[in-house]
């Protein structure tokens, strides 16, 4: 195990042999890993291939207090096993997963220790690691918000874009309003996705009738923001520029194959003429 980003490397400087140490953990939970993909397969019915096998747990520790966390397994990117640590039992959400459930909700206190290390253990971790990366998790960035336009040609409508971009922390609320309502008819949104520099962006789209332009708002709530953000629609850039820089260099071009053409024949005509001359 390495660290993958520079405020990590803290814990290393506290704990010399940590990175050691998981290491060679998540090396004795390979062949275990390998044992448990075999079992799977078998499962399924299926023939030797490729395959994964996924298990994926984490924490949260609400600003409030309150704490959460999660414990699952997957098996070729579905859900295999969930882990209910409210109820204290494991969930299976397809048939080939019932053996195993079973097994795991019959071992004595093993729930109890799984519910105690999401709430007890890996908070505690959490807060050690949170400690060392304050600087950068804690911070925020405020979004900038870009408007962009255009008419579509066949229906006069218009298609508005609302780019948000550069905000931290990654959680925003970014959506149409009409006349100060959330509005969803004729909207689109992609995910929220990330910058090299470790920022988010993300947009949204929408389709509407010119006429009504001025109803219409791209909302955006954030963190790094001390108000929340109201951007109006713009008008639609006029074409008329890019026609008729489209047809300046389309006339350009003609006359200068025109030219080169002009040339070409003026040329021949020359050396025509100095052969006749020769002969003579």
């Amino acid at each position: 195990m390495q660290p993958r980003v520079s405020w990590m490397e803290k814990v290393g400087m506290e704990d010399p042999q940590y990175w050691d140490r998981n290491t060679q953990r998540e090396r004795n939970n390979e062949e275990t890993s390998r044992e448990n993909l075999e079992i799977a397969r078998t499962r399924y019915n299926q023939s030797k291939g490729f395959h994964i096998i996924q298990v994926m747990c984490g924490c949260e520790l609400q600003a409030d207090g309150r704490k959460g966390g999660f414990w699952q397994y997957g098996y070729d990117g579905r859900t295999f096993l969930t882990f209910d640590k409210e109820r204290l039992t494991w969930v299976a959400p397809q048939p080939q997963a019932q053996i195993t459930q079973r097994k795991l909700n019959a071992i004595a206190g093993y729930n109890q220790r799984r519910k105690a290390y999401l709430e007890e253990i890996c908070i505690e971790w959490l807060e050690k690691y949170l400690s060392y990366g304050k600087e950068t998790l804690l911070r925020t960035e405020p979004p900038e918000v870009t408007m962009s336009s255009k008419t579509e040609v066949e229906d006069g409508m218009e298609m508005h874009i609302c780019r948000v971009d550069g905000f931290y922390p990654r959680e925003i609320d970014a959506f149409w309003t009409r006349d100060g309502e959330v509005w969803l008819q004729d909207t689109f949104r992609g995910s929220v996705a990330p910058n090299a520099d470790g920022t988010y962006h993300r947009w949204l789209s929408i389709q509407i009738d010119p006429k009504e332009r001025g109803r219409y708002r791209c909302h955006v709530e954030h963190d790094g923001l001390q108000e929340p953000l109201d951007v109006a629609l713009e008008e639609p850039k006029s074409n008329l520029g890019l026609i008729i820089g489209c047809v300046v260099a389309g006339l350009v071009s003609v006359f200068a194959i025109a030219g080169i053409l002009a040339f070409i024949y003026i040329l021949n005509k020359r050396q025509e003429g100095y052969r006749v001359a020769s002969r003579e």
